[in-house]
């Protein structure tokens, strides 16, 4: 009958490790591989005393090995569990135990160190934001983008200082709907076409880049013509009917002013109020045929809105293609009058808009 010393134990045991050790010593940044087996039972390391009962196979001489360790078994020298079944161990010698079979994976303490402190951790954070960044590139680039206006062109539905969401998926994909529309395709795909009424986000056509926000009054084929401030689609007036000014104010509180306001209803139902301040050139223009593939557009502060009326030659929008489209301004997501300045917290609350807050954009 043999006896198992604490010496022979010892021996077994710097024999198991001394190829982790040795990989270790040569690839710092290297990680486990290669099976160890320990028996069933109350098997045991323990930090400094390295008391191991029961040991059976031993490492693969190429490298460094992984503990198989059954349910009940105590481990010391314990960095991080993995999972429930899984824990990295290194030189520093804490405690822990595992409920069920699985697997130890050896690592050193030191892999990937540097002199400047902690790399996993920045490592983490960075993989962190680097996720976090992607998520929302992906987010923007498919799915929603905030915009916020900076122009009075679509009073009285939108106001300066709104902030909104724009649907990206609601017309499919086009170079323009990635950042900075990088010149990777042609045309659109997963597309649907844009309907009569429909705000929109759009490049302007002129430079592929400038973001502008108008109403879709003109779709391909249509015949467009203002006549006296009056919309005409395809020879025929749209209905309007005057309303209170209320309806139109700016956003700014300025009571003394009155607008000529108007609730406008197009051929497909869709209604929305505009603001006709003065009279101006724009109201009344040649008859516009819109080409295929292209949409005329208007702001609905009629008399100030740089839109499909004014030529691309006078500095104008003209027609837009369907490429250039980004998305369809759905929901407000927070409005401000612009009183309060960034620094000025204090005066936050009075400035917002609260009313406008998750308010749908007709």
């Amino acid at each position: 009958m043999s006896v198992t010393t604490e010496s022979s134990v010892k021996e077994k045991v710097t024999k198991l490790m001394a190829p982790v050790l040795n990989h270790f010593s040569k690839n710092r940044d290297a990680y486990a591989s290669g099976t160890v087996s320990i028996e069933k039972g109350s098997t045991r390391l323990i930090g400094n005393k390295t008391a191991w009962t029961k040991l059976s196979s031993a490492p693969d001489d190429s490298g460094p090995g992984k503990i198989r360790i059954d349910g009940g078994t105590e481990v010391y020298g314990v960095q991080s569990i993995v999972s429930d079944t899984e824990m990295t161990l290194s030189k520093s010698f804490t405690r822990a135990s595992v409920a069920d079979a699985g697997y130890v994976y050896f690592t050193n303490e030191n892999a990937n160190a540097s002199a400047g402190g902690e790399p996993d951790a920045w490592v983490d954070t960075l993989r962190t934001i680097g996720y976090a960044l992607l998520i929302a590139v992906v987010i923007r680039a498919f799915f929603f983008q905030p915009f916020n206006i900076p122009s009075g062109s679509m009073i009285p539905t939108l106001l300066v200082g709104d902030y909104l969401f724009v649907s990206k998926f609601a017309y499919g994909y086009s170079r323009h709907s990635l950042p900075w529309s990088p010149n990777l395709f042609e045309g659109r795909v997963m597309s649907g076409p844009p309907e009569r009424g429909d705000v929109i986000v759009f490049k302007l056509p002129s430079d592929g880049r400038t973001d502008y926000i108008k109403r879709l009054i003109g779709l391909p084929g249509d015949r467009i013509q203002m006549k006296n401030g009056v919309l005409h689609i395809n020879g025929v007036a749209v209905d309007r009917k005057r309303v209170e000014s209320r309806y139109c104010q700016d956003g700014t509180n300025s009571g003394q002013y009155r607008y000529n306001c108007y609730l406008e209803t197009l051929p497909n139902g869709r209604s929305y109020y505009t603001r006709d301040v003065r009279t101006s050139e724009w109201d009344d223009t040649v008859e516009y045929v819109v080409p295929e593939r292209h949409y005329f557009m208007m702001g609905d502060n009629r008399d100030n809105s740089t839109d499909s009326r004014v030529p691309t030659f006078r500095n104008g929008v003209g027609f837009v293609p369907f490429e250039n489209l980004v998305g369809r301004a759905d929901m407000l997501f927070f409005s401000t009058d612009g009183s309060a300045r960034l620094w000025e917290v204090w005066r936050w609350i009075p400035a917002a808009r609260f009313g406008r807050i998750f308010q749908f954009i007709e």
